[in-house]
């Protein structure tokens, strides 16, 4: 009976062993992006818009009629995004919530989805931005403010994509979806993300400004898998705006 029974415990031991060396679960794509977060002092909407070499961007952008407009994105925290809000609904300046939240990330896999590769950005109600890239962020890394607007992005082309987004943001005119619209056209002019297109996104807010009846979304599209994601934005945007000039798509407001 002794033989069986080391048998089993050095077969059990083996099971174990093979177990422990098993190799840790692969982890999803950096979010190569650039996007560009953007507001309109005549109508009182603030936005976003994103582009990514990867299969839909459900989390960079989070919007919030009451507070502004998260991105995050590279190594990506999607808790950022509602942090970040609750922070501006708290009255904390866009400078104040990146330092906070990117100093209490608590970096929780540290070897491979490091905080140090993280990069966001955050806009308010008014207008004023700040942006963060972390210092292992892929290169090229970076990002740019302008007046009412910041652009960020990794893996791109070069700093030039940032600065074409944020002039073409400030030289367009008409309605807030077709300068920010204007900006990513800019940025992939410049390069873009340098492993190509995949998906793109665009959101804005206003509070009571979305059709219908208490409908703070005044629009939210997003093409999750395209070799030409801006062909079909564009279209969808652009659609949005003829619609909206024979007023559709329009809020009830209560009398």
């Amino acid at each position: 009976m002794i033989k069986p029974i080391l048998f089993s415990f050095v077969v059990a031991g083996l099971g174990m062993t093979a177990l422990a060396a098993q190799p840790p679960e692969p982890l999803p794509p950096a979010v190569a992006t650039f996007s560009i977060l953007g507001f309109d002092p005549d109508t009182g909407e603030v936005g976003g818009a994103v582009q990514s070499r990867v299969f839909t961007l459900t989390g960079v952008l989070t919007a919030d009629a009451d507070a502004g407009v998260v991105a995050t994105q590279a190594i990506v925290d999607v808790s950022y995004g509602p942090k970040a809000v609750a922070l501006l609904k708290a009255g904390l300046t866009p400078d104040a919530i990146i330092k906070a939240i990117w100093e209490s990330d608590p970096d929780p896999v540290p070897d491979r989805w490091t905080k140090q590769g993280r990069q966001f950005a955050v806009i308010n109600l008014k207008g004023e931005t700040a942006t963060f890239t972390g210092p292992k962020a892929t290169t090229w890394a970076g990002g740019k403010q302008g007046k009412y607007c910041t652009a960020q992005g990794n893996i791109l082309a070069g700093p030039a994509v940032v600065e074409n987004m944020v002039k073409a943001f400030e030289e367009t005119t008409g309605h807030l979806s077709l300068r920010l619209m204007a900006a990513l056209d800019a940025g992939q002019a410049a390069g873009g993300d340098t492993r190509g297109m995949q998906a793109a996104s665009m959101v804005i807010v206003k509070k009571g400004a979305g059709v219908w009846l208490n409908n703070d979304t005044v629009l939210r599209f997003q093409v999750d898998d395209s070799p030409d994601p801006f062909k079909e934005l564009r279209r969808v945007v652009e659609s949005w705006n003829a619609v909206r000039a024979k007023d559709g798509a329009r809020p009830v407001r209560p009398q």
